[in-house]
């Protein structure tokens, strides 16, 4: 018979003899969700979505499935951690196309969507990044 481990916002039946090592902490710092973050592996980019404004230039607040679109469908992601064979010398023989803290564009929708700590981030390969951007307010998908 099953076994059923409730786990957050959702239950998960896994056979038995297979369990879910059970986390008893809080984080207490900033610093220690962000080293809870997952490595990504092979060529992947781990990419944070960019936050967007809750209101319009004239002032009106959007609605919030208005702002939770933008932020989904953003061509603009923020680089957070770089896989540990991407940009390799073969493949991108003129060097990385970008680095750990810079803001990308890439396909909207593209890459494994992830949330963590209530934040969406996204799982891409090194190819799908399409430009850099020093400053990426204001750009926004047509």
């Amino acid at each position: 018979m099953s076994e059923t481990i409730a786990l957050p916002e959702t239950e998960l039946i896994l056979p038995p003899g297979v369990s879910v090592p059970k986390v008893d902490h809080e984080f207490e710092t900033a610093e220690q969700k962000a080293q809870s973050l997952p490595e990504p592996k092979g060529w992947r980019l781990l990419c944070a979505l960019v936050e967007v404004g809750d209101t319009y230039a004239s002032g009106l607040i959007k609605a919030d499935v208005v702002v939770k679109t933008e932020e989904i469908t953003s061509p603009v992601l923020f680089v957070v951690k770089v896989g540990p064979t991407a940009y390799d010398a073969e493949k991108f023989p003129d060097g990385a196309w970008c680095k750990v803290g810079d803001f990308v564009i890439t396909r909207p929708y593209s890459g494994t969507r992830i949330m963590i700590h209530g934040k969406e981030f996204r799982l891409i390969n090194d190819d799908q990044v399409e430009a850099t951007v020093e400053d990426p307010r204001g750009i926004s998908r047509v």
